[in-house]
C-alpha cells in the first residue's frame, strides 16, 4: 500500500509553456551563469507587443488605414475640440521624426481625414486638424482596436490580474523611462 502526502485544496496548474521559455532553457545550457529574468519579462513583452501590433494592424486595415495612421489621429482625437494640433505637437506625441509625420499627414489629407492650414499664431506654423470624416472613422476605428484588445486580455487574465499587470507594467515603464538607459 502507498501512502500518499497531505492533498493540496488549491493546486495550481503548471504554467503554460512559451517560446520564451524554450529560449531561457537554451541559455541556461550553454550560460547557466546568466540571470535571464529580464529576459523573461521584456522577451514577453517584446513578443506581447508584435503579436498585438499584428492584430490592431489588421483591425484598422478594414478602416483604410495603418496602425501609424490611427496613432495620428487618434492623437488629434484625444486632442479634444477643436481636435487641432501643429506638426511639431504630433511629432513630439508620436516620437517620430517631422519627415516621417510629413508622409502620414499628406496620406491622410488625402484620404480626406485631416487637413493642414496655416497657424492664425505663427506665420510660418501649419496646424492639423480632424475632419468630419476623419473623427468618425477614428471613433470606429477605436472602438474595433479597443474589442481586438480586450478579446485577447480578458481571454488570458481575469479583472484583477489584469489590473495587477496594469499597475506592474506602469512601474516597469516608469523605472526604464527614469534610468534613460
Amino acid at each position: 500500500m502507498r501512502i500518499l502526502g497531505p492533498m493540496n485544496p488549491n493546486p495550481q496548474p503548471p504554467a503554460p509553456r512559451d517560446t520564451v521559455d524554450a529560449i531561457i532553457e537554451q541559455w541556461a545550457a550553454v550560460r547557466p551563469d546568466l540571470d535571464t529574468r529580464a529576459m523573461e519579462v521584456f522577451g514577453r513583452v517584446y513578443r506581447l507587443a508584435r503579436t498585438m501590433g499584428d492584430r490592431m494592424e489588421k483591425a484598422y486595415t478594414r478602416f483604410g488605414i495603418s496602425r501609424g495612421e490611427f496613432d495620428v489621429l487618434a492623437t488629434l482625437r484625444r486632442a479634444g475640440e477643436p481636435y487641432t494640433l501643429s506638426p511639431r505637437q504630433l511629432s513630439a506625441t508620436l516620437m517620430l521624426t517631422t519627415g516621417g509625420m510629413t508622409g502620414r499627414l499628406d496620406k491622410l489629407e488625402r484620404a480626406g481625414l485631416l487637413r493642414r492650414s496655416p497657424d492664425p499664431h505663427d506665420r510660418r506654423g501649419l496646424q492639423v486638424t480632424l475632419t468630419e470624416e476623419g473623427l468618425r472613422l477614428i471613433d470606429e476605428a477605436v472602438g474595433a482596436g479597443l474589442a481586438v484588445q480586450t478579446e485577447a486580455l480578458t481571454a488570458a487574465l481575469d479583472e484583477k490580474q489584469a489590473g495587477q499587470l496594469a499597475d506592474l507594467l506602469r512601474d516597469l515603464l516608469a523605472g526604464t523611462e527614469r534610468s534613460g538607459h
